[in-house]
């Protein structure tokens, strides 16, 4: 056994730990403690997010490109917020759309709002922040 682990019990009512077998399962975890260890990281990287703190994410907007000074906008946005920004992608997904996707590290408010600026533009027809922490 690994001396870094720590092993401990846990009681669950048996109609819970059955949902949460059915849940490992289609998850494709090898076990119980690999799921239980994904889902309490996951509650951290959530906690990061809730208390303001240096965090890193990926904000994806979809946009009509032909809408007019549209791009111009999301660039100067982009701008203002250089400091947040680590890298972007841009992909044409048909001849009138675009798919943006911008990586981010920084406080969490700050991203939140740029994800938020830039989502709310006219033209910009979805916009999704996806959320993981800095460590």
């Amino acid at each position: 056994m690994n001396s870094k682990l720590k092993r401990f019990g846990v009681a669950i009512p048996r109609d819970l730990l059955n949902r949460f077998d059915k849940y490992i399962k289609s998850k494709n975890y090898k076990n119980r403690s690999e799921a239980i260890r994904d889902l309490i990281r996951a509650e951290f990287v959530k906690e990061s997010w809730v208390s303001d703190k240096i965090v890193a994410g990926s904000i994806s907007i979809v946009y009509n490109h032909q809408k007019r000074e549209l791009v111009d906008k999301i660039v100067d946005v982009q701008h203002n917020y250089q400091k947040l920004i680590i890298s972007s992608l841009h992909i044409h997904l048909d001849h009138h759309h675009c798919l943006e996707v911008i990586i981010v590290k920084g406080k969490a408010s700050l991203i939140k709002q740029l994800k938020d600026n830039l989502s709310s533009m006219k033209g910009v027809q979805h916009g999704t922040l996806s959320i993981t922490s800095s460590l």
